[in-house]
């Protein structure tokens, strides 16, 4: 009977430690997800696909002035982000990506790669197919999803306040219903117009630091009643009123 007893008793011992040691298997994993999911830690060396997905995520944590490249190669200023990133979210900021940074990731997009406070529709109120702009519909709507990670870190800096975006892409037709200039930003889709509070200033002096290379506010002709925030290949900033 004692000896059974044991048996047992050793047997449940042996059960509940095969638990734990597969519970520390995989805390260290971060969960698959609906729309994009890493299965490598990346680092500083690392290149591929999966470097050009996280940058398109951390592209709005850099320095003032700085903008970062998708060019799926893990140098210096990728790590840079990185670590911007982790220290924003409360994360060890090392500028390495393992499955605490994907985690986080994971939990601020939705099905669809968008970050969680902005969709689609926000940065294309012109049509539903990204068509009749400066570049092919797929690069359009691609472009706008970069926009709103970037939109996404600059939330998060300023106390993730709402940020109200009047308008994203335009066609070449909805862009001259507006008067828009032919060589606007919008046509391209990686250009946003914001609004509401915070203020415009406070906007576009926010901008600097998210990777937007064209900051256009109050002061510059025709943006006294929104600050937008654009790529552009000739960096250009220009919001007199608000010392830019």
């Amino acid at each position: 009977m004692f000896r059974r007893v044991s048996r047992l008793l050793l047997s449940f011992v042996m059960l509940m430690a095969g638990a734990v040691v597969g519970l520390g298997a995989t805390a260290g994993t971060a969960h698959a997800d609906s729309c994009y999911s890493w299965n490598r830690t990346l680092s500083q060396g690392s290149s591929g696909s999966d470097v050009t997905q996280l940058q398109i995520r951390v592209a709005g944590w850099v320095t003032s002035g700085e903008r970062l490249s998708y060019d799926g190669q893990y140098g210096a200023r990728t790590a840079a982000a990185v670590k911007k990133f982790q220290s924003a979210y409360g994360l060890a900021a090392d500028g390495v990506a393992g499955p605490a940074t994907f985690s986080k990731i994971y939990a601020l997009q939705d099905a669809d790669c968008t970050p969680v406070h902005f969709t689609y529709a926000e940065l294309n109120k012109c049509n539903s197919d990204w068509s009749g702009g400066a570049v092919s519909a797929a690069t359009a709507k691609s472009n706008a999803l970069k926009t709103m990670w970037k939109l996404e870190a600059m939330r998060h800096a300023l106390g993730d306040v709402p940020i109200t975006i009047s308008s994203g892409f335009r066609s070449r037709a909805c862009n001259s219903a507006v008067g828009g200039s032919s060589t606007s930003r919008h046509l391209y889709g990686d250009a946003a117009d914001l609004t509401g509070s915070p203020s415009f200033c406070r906007l576009a002096q926010q901008a600097r630091t998210h990777g937007f290379s064209e900051i256009l506010g109050p002061g510059y002709p025709g943006h006294n009643d929104h600050t937008h925030v654009a790529f552009d290949p000739s960096p250009y900033w220009s919001a007199p009123n608000c010392g830019i």
